[in-house]
């Protein structure tokens, strides 16, 4: 059994992973948000409704992890320190972090960070990560959609971007590979997009 914690259980990602692993046996869930005591529960899932910034309960959640997923809003470079330093003191190693595209100037056009000052703290936060010791992925999706296509194409970091868009659901099968697979994508920062 895989134990998992999705921080950000209650986003638009953490839902749709959250419904991909629902009532596998395979794996344990610990759904980690500030919303998640309204959560009705699969009986693979627990949850602890709180924030990244309560020491004591981002401690309890990550106890016994197999792998931490990532999707927040918010002061990201600020927000993720505490997820790391609960990390280390756990010996929890994988971490997936949900960044954003456009942050190293990749995509062709307009959308980049350099004309869009927003993407600023997802930078920040990417190269926090990959400076943790951590095993990390780093994903930067596209804009996310519903759309039902479960796969997209891949450009590691460094590439130029040539696509748009990105559904959820193909965001979270390539999650769900990387849990059943913690080696696929192990220390690389990944663009995903159509």
């Amino acid at each position: 059994m895989k134990n998992i914690l999705i921080i950000g259980a209650t986003g638009s990602l953490g839902e749709t992973l959250r419904r991909k692993l629902a009532n596998q046996d395979q794996y344990q869930l610990t759904l980690f948000s500030r919303g998640s005591n309204l959560l009705r529960l699969n009986e693979n899932e627990q949850a602890m409704a709180a924030s990244v910034f309560e020491d004591e309960k981002l401690n309890r959640a990550m106890q016994k992890q197999d792998i931490v997923f990532v999707a927040l809003s918010g002061n990201l470079p600020e927000m993720i320190k505490p997820i790391l330093k609960v990390m280390y003191d756990n010996k929890v190693k994988r971490i997936v972090f949900v960044s954003s595209i456009g942050i190293y100037n990749e995509i062709r056009g307009s959308g980049n960070i350099s004309n869009n000052p927003i993407l600023q703290p997802y930078r920040q936060t990417a190269d926090i990560v990959e400076e943790s010791g951590l095993d990390y992925t780093i994903l930067r999706p596209a804009w996310f959609d519903n759309g039902s296509d479960t796969t997209c194409q891949i450009s590691l970091k460094g590439e130029t971007v040539t696509g748009h868009d990105v559904s959820r659901k193909a965001i979270i099968e390539l999650v769900s590979t990387i849990i059943d697979q913690p080696e696929r994508y192990l220390n690389q920062n990944i663009a995903l997009f159509r």
